[in-house]
């Protein structure tokens, strides 16, 4: 008998090597995904993010105020909800989400996951990025009182202004960003239809006599030769322009802390329930998203199956939706919402007014139908 014979009946098997390392190798890959689901991922998460009535109000300064309030014309009661949509995006450069909630994200329609430099290029800074969103929606705002006044035929003044100068153009240190353009050759700029004329008139060979008012209030009678445009191919002086507008009474919009052009739409159909006697939305939840120029044009904004969701949680059972965003709208309307489809101000109104009514909605457009007549 050997001394090392295992003794009779003990049912205690040995594991084999290759079952200890296969047992080694599983508890070392759940430890390194346990540790890799909190490192940081080269992406940011974009959510639904807070929920504003047009109608309604909303803190500032610690105070509750209308969120548009009008001074200086008459204003009409409105009911029901005129929602705009925000979109949150989960993580920064410097606070990156994990690879859990990378994750999680991915299986969550309500969210979407970006890489990092699309949403925070490598050049450009939060601060930066923050400031250029700011500006956005004061230039939004604009757009949107100038629209809601062009729907209602009500007269306003507009004006061009210098948004940024060529440093290697022939207005390069002698305007500067926010002079705005009163005429050129004595005829006068209202807008940049009438400014490029007069350059057409006045062509590359002569100096334009350009009249202009600083940011200081005072004005001041330049001579820029314009130059051929790369772009258009027409005489230009090396300017991209903005608007600024003198309405007829003051039109106030407050909302701390969110930036970005696409609430523009929104915003027009707000000022309009207000000015007009009746309930624009019939009284009832409706929401919407697109910016917005003077002339009534909505266009196309980033986020928007975020902001569906964002608007169908936020109770709303109507959605106004861009028609340039169509292509990411079909397939991806949360239940218990209607999307529909409009290009301009004016099909935003037409689409409230069957709501308001109670009419027939079939014929309006959708996104499906708009696609479908690509």
């Amino acid at each position: 008998m050997s001394l090392f014979e295992p003794a009779e009946g003990d049912p205690r098997p040995r594991p084999s090597r290759r079952a200890r390392t296969g047992w080694t190798v599983l508890i070392i890959g759940l430890v390194l995904g346990l540790v890799m689901s909190f490192l940081p991922a080269p992406y940011v998460i974009e959510q639904p993010g807070p929920v504003f009535d047009t109608l309604g109000t909303q803190q500032h300064d610690g105070e509750d105020v209308p969120l548009i309030s009008i001074e200086g014309a008459e204003t009409y009661p409105t009911a029901g909800t005129l929602d705009m949509l925000t979109v949150s995006v989960r993580g920064t450069r410097e606070q990156r989400p994990s690879w859990a909630e990378i994750l999680t994200s991915w299986f969550d329609s309500s969210r979407a996951v970006l890489p990092i430099d699309s949403v925070y290029p490598p050049t450009v800074t939060t601060e930066q990025r923050n400031q250029e969103n700011a500006a956005l929606m004061v230039d939004s705002q604009q757009e949107a009182v100038a629209a809601a006044l062009t729907h209602l035929d009500i007269a306003y003044e507009t004006r061009v202004d210098v948004a940024a100068v060529d440093p290697d153009g022939p207005s390069a240190d002698v305007l500067t960003a926010g002079d705005v353009i009163l005429s050129v050759n004595g005829v006068s700029a209202d807008d940049l239809e009438a400014l490029r004329a007069a350059l057409a008139e006045n062509g590359t060979d002569a100096a334009a006599s350009v009249l202009v008012r600083h940011t200081d209030g005072s004005e001041e009678t330049l001579s820029i030769v314009p130059v051929v445009s790369e772009q258009t191919g027409a005489p230009a002086i090396g300017i991209s322009v903005g608007y600024e507008y003198t309405f007829p009474f003051d039109v106030e919009i407050k909302l701390d802390d969110v930036g970005g052009p696409s609430a523009g739409m929104m915003f027009a159909l707000g000022i309009i329930d207000r000015l007009t006697p009746g309930e624009l939305n019939g009284g009832q939840n409706v929401a919407g998203t697109g910016t917005i120029d003077a002339q009534g044009n909505v266009g196309r904004i980033g986020g928007i199956r975020q902001k569906m969701f964002g608007a169908r949680d936020a109770g709303a059972t109507w959605f106004l939706a861009p028609a340039g965003n169509c292509d990411e709208v079909v397939g991806h309307v949360p239940d218990g919402i209607r999307v529909f489809a409009v290009s301009t101000l004016d099909d935003s109104i037409a689409v409230l007014d069957a709501i308001s009514s109670g009419g027939d909605t079939s014929t309006l457009p959708t996104c499906d139908s708009v696609l479908a007549g690509q």
